[in-house]
This record gives C-alpha cells, sequence and structure tokens, in this order.
C-alpha cells in the first residue's frame, strides 16, 4: 500500500465527540481530541425523572469541526494533506425530526429550544407506552416484522420515539418531514446534503432500529404504521427503501465542509453506524465471541457466517441483521440499559452529602471546597472496587438486580426497576457496591445464556471500553460469573479505531474492513480468567439473581394501552 496514508474515525459517545487521526498503514493514532456536549454538559433539554434525555444538534456539530480541526493541528499539515476518508459511529438509537431539506428541527429558530425537535437519545424511554403499542399490533399481521428485532420493540428505538413525538407536539409534527438517526445524519451534514431524500441510510440502524429487513423488501408497508396510529401514515414513503454496508461510501466531503475543516474535497465520506458495530470492528472482533463495549451501558455484540445462523432466530436480542457490523456476516447485538450507569447512581447515592453539604461550608475556601469535592468523588469507585475485591463472597450476601434503567435484553422491558435486597445494618458501601457489580455481571449472563440457548455459542469475551480497561475488580468478577475468560483489548478508543477502519475500507486502501481490522488493529493487553472456587459460588448467587428478578418482574405492572 501506499505511503503516508491517513484516515479519520468520529466517535460520538453519551457525554462527548472523539475523533482521531490513524495511520491507515497500521492503525497508530496519530492524533486525538474530545468535545465534551456544552449543552448536555449544562443538564439542558432532559428530565431525567420522566427518561427524557435529549441533545441540540448544535452540540454535534461544534463537536464534530472542533475535534477534527484540533486533530489536524496536531497532526500537522502534512499528515492533513494526505487524509483519505473519514468515517462515523454514534449512539443508537439516536433519531430527530427533520424538514425536507434534511435539517433537523432545532436547528431552525422557532425550534432551536425545543426537546421535542432535538436528538432523542438512546436512554430516553418516554415512549415505552408506545412501544408497548407496537409490540402489540404487530400480533394482528400474518408477517411477524418484529421477528429480525428479537420480537419485541423497544422504548429505545426510532418508530417508538417517532410516534412519541407525533403526539405529544403538534407543531414539530406539522414541521416534521422525516426521521433520521444520528449516524446517519452525520455523512449526510459532511457531504452536503440538501434534501431528506438523498440520506443514505446505513443497514446497521436500519436492521437493528427501523425495522428494515431484506426479507421484507424493506421495511413494514405503511399499512402496518398506519393502522397502528394514522399519523404515521405516509412516513415510510418519506424515509428509505434501500440500504448500505458501512464500508460504503456516503459520498465526499462538501466544499463548504472541507473549507471548514481544512481537507480536501477528495476525502471519503463513509456510511455511519452505531458506535458498538464499530468498536466491535475496533476491537477485532471474531466469530462467535461476544464483544462486550462496557460504558454507561453495554453493547454486545457477535458475527457468524450468513449460512450459519440462516433459519435461526435469537428471541428477545436487539436484532440480527446481515451486514450490520462486518459485510458478508450476520451481526447480533445484544447489551444491558445501564452498566457504567448502575455504578455512577451509587457514586452519586454516596456523593450527595459532599456535593450539597460541603458547598455550604464556613471553614473553607471555594477553591478549597471544589478541589476536595474533585478528589473525593474521583476516587469513590476505585477506592469501592479495592474494599469490594477484598470481601468474602458469600452465597448469602446482598443482592442486587440491574435494571436500573430497565431492561434491554433478553427481552426488553424499560418498565422494569432495579433492586437491591438482603440489606441489613451492617450493608455498607463496599458491600452494596459489590452486589450491583456482581448484577451487571449476572445480568451480562443472562445474554450470553441467551445465545447458547437459541444455538449461538458463545466462544469467547472480549472486553472493550472505559469500564473494561480501568477495573480489574469489575473483569475479574465477570469472568468467575461466566465461567470464561475475557480478553480486554489494548486500544482506549475502538470505536474511534473501528470507525478509522471502515474508513480506510471506504477509500479503497483495503478491499474489505476484516484487511484493515488485521493491518491496524492494536492487540489485547490483559485476560482475565475465572477463579475455579468463585465459580461455583457464582453459579448460587446467579440462580438467586434469576429467582429475585422474576419476582419484580411478576410483581411490575404492565403498560396500559391508552392510545389516544
Amino acid at each position: 500500500m501506499k505511503k503516508d496514508q491517513y484516515v479519520i474515525g468520529v466517535d460520538y459517545g453519551t457525554d462527548s465527540v472523539r475523533s482521531i487521526v490513524a495511520d491507515a498503514s497500521n492503525g497508530q493514532i496519530v492524533s486525538s481530541s474530545v468535545y465534551h456536549y456544552a449543552r448536555w454538559k449544562d443538564g439542558l433539554y432532559c428530565d431525567a425523572p420522566a427518561s427524557q434525555f435529549r441533545q441540540h444538534p448544535l452540540d454535534y456539530i461544534e463537536g464534530l469541526e472542533q475535534t477534527i480541526k484540533r486533530c489536524l493541528m496536531q497532526a500537522g499539515p502534512a499528515v492533513a494533506a494526505n487524509i483519505k476518508a473519514i468515517s462515523v459511529d454514534t449512539t443508537g438509537s439516536t433519531p430527530v425530526a427533520v424538514d425536507e431539506t434534511g435539517t433537523p428541527l432545532a436547528l431552525l429558530p422557532a425550534f432551536e429550544n425545543n426537546p421535542n425537535a432535538m436528538f432523542i437519545l438512546w436512554k430516553d424511554h418516554t415512549a415505552v407506552r408506545e412501544a408497548a403499542q407496537i409490540n402489540e399490533h404487530a400480533k394482528n399481521f400474518p408477517t411477524n416484522y418484529l421477528q429480525f428485532v428479537g420480537g419485541i420493540y423497544s422504548s429505545e428505538w426510532f418508530w417508538a420515539k417517532l410516534l412519541r413525538i407525533l403526539r405529544e407536539d403538534e407543531q414539530v409534527r406539522k414541521a416534521c418531514y422525516s426521521w433520521v438517526e444520528h449516524c446517519d445524519w452525520i455523512p449526510f451534514l459532511l457531504t452536503g446534503g440538501k434534501r431528506a431524500a438523498d440520506i443514505k441510510r446505513g443497514v446497521c440502524s436500519a436492521g437493528h432500529k427501523c425495522l428494515w429487513a431484506e426479507e421484507f423488501g424493506g421495511l413494514p408497508p405503511d399499512d402496518f404504521f398506519t393502522s397502528l396510529d394514522p399519523l404515521l401514515h405516509g412516513f415510510t414513503s418519506r424515509l428509505f427503501k434501500e440500504t448500505y454496508t458501512s464500508a460504503d461510501a456516503a459520498g465526499y466531503l462538501s466544499p463548504e465542509w472541507a473549507a471548514r475543516l481544512g481537507l480536501s474535497t477528495e476525502v471519503a465520506i463513509g456510511i455511519g453506524a452505531f458506535d458498538a458495530h464499530m468498536g466491535a470492528v475496533g476491537g477485532q472482533i471474531e466469530p462467535y465471541h461476544l464483544s462486550k463495549v462496557m460504558g454507561t451501558s453495554t453493547c454486545d455484540m457477535l458475527v457468524a457466517p450468513a449460512a450459519d445462523i440462516e433459519g435461526k432466530l435469537v428471541k428477545g436480542i436487539c436484532g440480527q441483521v446481515n451486514g450490520s457490523i462486518i459485510p458478508g456476516m450476520t451481526g447480533l447485538e445484544a447489551g444491558q440499559s445501564a452498566f457504567g450507569d448502575a455504578y455512577a447512581w451509587f457514586k452519586g447515592v454516596l456523593s450527595w452529602p459532599i456535593q450539597h453539604l460541603l458547598s455550604q461550608s464556613e471553614l473553607l475556601s471555594a477553591e478549597q471546597i471544589k478541589k476536595i469535592i474533585e478528589e473525593t468523588t474521583d476516587n469513590i469507585i476505585p477506592e469501592l472496587s479495592n474494599l469490594a475485591a477484598g470481601l468474602p463472597l458469600e452465597e448469602e450476601a446482598e443482592l442486587a438486580v440491574d435494571w436500573f434503567n430497565g431492561r434491554r435484553t433478553p427481552d426488553a422491558n424499560q418498565e422494569l426497576k432495579g433492586v437491591i435486597s438482603g440489606l441489613n445494618l451492617g450493608s455498607d458501601a463496599p458491600r452494596i457496591f459489590k452486589a450491583v457489580v456482581e448484577a451487571t455481571c449476572f445480568g451480562a449472563k443472562k445474554i450470553v445464556d441467551r445465545f447458547n440457548s437459541e444455538g449461538v455459542p458463545v466462544k469467547g469475551l472480549i472486553g472493550l471500553g472505559g469500564v473494561a480497561k480501568k477495573s480489574p475488580f469489575i473483569m475479574q468478577v465477570m469472568a468467575d460469573v461466566m465461567n470464561m475468560p475475557i480478553r480486554i483489548h489494548r486500544s482506549e478508543q475502538t470505536c474511534a479505531l473501528g470507525a478509522a477502519m471502515f474508513a480506510a475500507t471506504v477509500a479503497g486502501i483495503y478491499p474489505k474492513v476484516e484487511d484493515a481490522m488485521q493491518a491496524m488493529g492494536h492487540g489485547f493487553e490483559a485476560e482475565y480468567h475465572p477463579i475455579e472456587k468463585n465459580v461455583a459460588l457464582y453459579a448460587k448467587r446467579y440462580n438467586k439473581f434469576l429467582a429475585l428478578g422474576n419476582c419484580i418482574e411478576q410483581t411490575t405492572a404492565p403498560v396500559q394501552d391508552n392510545a389516544a
């Protein structure tokens, strides 16, 4: 291959966007930059008790421009002159209402402060009722339109969120021409798109969240949606029929964005995908090895030859779609709605007195208070992990269920709540933290059990993301609970690196993404093996976890169908 070829990978996370410049020959990261969404950081447009989480498109646009420009400045003009392609991953399902030009409504003056006109973040669960109605409605059709998304539609996904917004906001409803995933909109933006009808949709978002399937010849028919609610009439005709893999190009960098970034209009722009899907590629996924992207939530990705999967439908997961992770293979997605978020929740509970009472102290200066709060809160999880690791493993210890943000898989149900049981006067912070950690690992095992029981064997585990790299305690518990080794990928930026691998493929530097993975992969830095004496005890505690979860599920009232 030619020397001096570079690519850009852009990774949109929940709290920030990261861009990297990578050497296409070996995957070396030449430069990187992170931008924390300003409006999101200030808590704007969100209402956590109502499960409303919205992000303004300006956060995405500003972050895109600033991180790429900083990367190019760090890398130098010689590198900037040899950028060949840009590919993007985002959270998902994170859709937005757009007008006929493909402009998100929140970028228009009339909607600039309207949360319903912004991107509906993946963790937004305001559409629980709509998801329940979709699930019930689907039973009325001879074709099972939910069969490739695990049989259950989630409130975190495309159609439930669209229906919720159309019902809730008349102004947005009148102005909404189409509905677009974040990962599909950013390439459209970079290529200078002017018509919503021209947005190229990735098979990743289309197949896993939008009910698109080759077997249906595209989306379900308009009648499926119109008979659910007349407000959805005509949307399928304004969406898409064709889909593309992330190895395909969306186009080339527009003159406007080329000028803004200081790049050439010959830079290819790849089709976007979800962060976990590209993260699995960046983490060098292998067939039948579950790649666990562990951050605020988890996304568990598995690939298998399409011929092996033919005729198999794994129930209760987030979908199985040909080409959604690696072109030519079937991609299967599962995950947990709260992983790192569960630890963050407990950290928040413990730090509440520090945050709220220390700030009122008259004994310390404002600067001293700020430093004490930062130092203390930064050390809570590491210290809890150290102390929890030293606790004896007891069958009757405190036990938790990991549904702090509902349940994503197996069998989506965002109405479910987390629980901590077995508390007594000796239940201190390390013991409760250990129970929460075990619960997240038990939830992960339940996903593996579902794959295995449905005839798709999980032969190995790959750990990706911040939690995997930063917490040996959690990863050891994971290995013990799973009774399976887990390899930790070396890269701290697997999602952005995966995007860079796809960019190199889109640019024609590699004929297929597997070649880019081999050349640009960073390898693995650690491996955790199950501790034999812990495995049997965790098996007993796992059975108690299942029983406690069943009890909670039985006492959770079903969503009532009160459609307008």
